[in-house]
């Protein structure tokens, strides 16, 4: 899929950069991070879910195998990952230079659709578990539909068939090569992430089209 090849490039472009000569003489330093699903506060992926069961009459439409194991580093961390490995191009570059590096943080392994309604549990949405056949045939018919409506609009419909194979698809990642190389450590644990991010879930309106 277009998305995750064109990250993949970009990868490939910015550590093939290391060591590159620049105006001056200098050298310039890369590397790369690959958080895994950020949230937090303003996460749009998270109030897109919201809004979907607002819109569904205060229904979750789940479909995700139940065993499906995500790991998830909220947005805080990976900005602290961020100034740390920039600080540390600059002072031990032969070791942090080129280098990729996994971004976790200690969030609980979790579906998509668990992870998110652990925060939406005080909206008393009700859920449905759909078959995983007739949601990838729903992913099918939106892609299409994407492809029709390209020339007019710009259809993004939240189901397709990438985003149902990344949310039906098991992965964890540990972070233990940036502790390595550059002290890593989650700077916000789970208790002050999960808070934080549910101050912000409770801006969202209480009422929804079902209780109306």
């Amino acid at each position: 899929m277009p998305y995750p090849k064109s990250k993949a490039k970009a990868e490939k472009i910015v550590l093939e950069a290391n060591g590159t000569k620049v105006n001056g003489g200098a050298s310039l330093y890369t590397c790369s991070l690959r958080p895994t699903g950020i949230y937090g506060e303003q996460h749009q992926l998270m109030k897109d879910f919201y809004m979907l069961s607002v819109r569904t009459g205060g229904w979750v439409i789940r479909g995700v195998p139940q065993d499906t194991e995500h790991g998830r580093v909220y947005a805080g961390n990976v900005a602290w990952m961020h100034l740390l490995v920039a600080r540390a191009l600059r002072e031990r570059p032969q070791t942090v230079g080129g280098e990729a590096y996994f971004c976790y943080d200690d969030s609980p392994y979790k579906s998509y659709e668990d992870f998110n309604m652990q925060f939406l549990s005080a909206f008393n949405f009700s859920q449905v578990r759909m078959p995983l056949l007739v949601l990838w045939f729903l992913a099918c018919f939106n892609d299409l539909l994407r492809w029709l409506l390209r020339p007019v609009c710009n259809f993004t419909p939240l189901l397709n068939r990438y985003t149902l194979a990344v949310a039906s698809t098991s992965f964890t990642v540990s972070s233990d090569k940036a502790l390595r190389h550059f002290q890593y450590r989650p700077l916000y644990d789970w208790d002050q992430c999960r808070a934080r991010t549910q101050k912000w879930v409770n801006t969202f309106p209480q009422n929804n089209d079902k209780d109306s």
